[in-house]
């Protein structure tokens, strides 16, 4: 089962992951919410809308924006509505 770990910790888990351009998808309740905490950043993609940010906390570590959602997506990318991928060092096991 896919699962995404930073710190030595699993911050998600799920079977019912998407894959877009590379990377997996968690719908958000496979999320530890524990550790997300809400990051002001944003970026726009052109075809997929403007993406909301996490920052990842564990053991009192923080990895800044290494999470990211489409809270409202283009209509090309509704199927990763509400869904959340990592980067900036978390680890995708697929």
């Amino acid at each position: 089962m896919p699962r995404a770990i930073w710190n030595g910790t699993v911050i998600a888990e799920s079977a019912a992951c998407e894959s877009v351009e590379g990377n997996l998808y968690f719908p958000p309740c496979a999320l530890k919410m524990d550790h997300f905490e809400p990051s002001a950043r944003t970026t726009v993609c052109s075809w997929k809308g403007t993406a909301n940010y996490f920052d990842i906390v564990v053991d009192g570590k923080r990895n800044k924006a290494a999470a990211w959602v489409y809270r409202n997506p283009e209509p090309a990318a509704a199927n990763i509505r509400d869904m959340v991928a990592f980067w900036n060092g978390v680890t995708v096991e697929r």
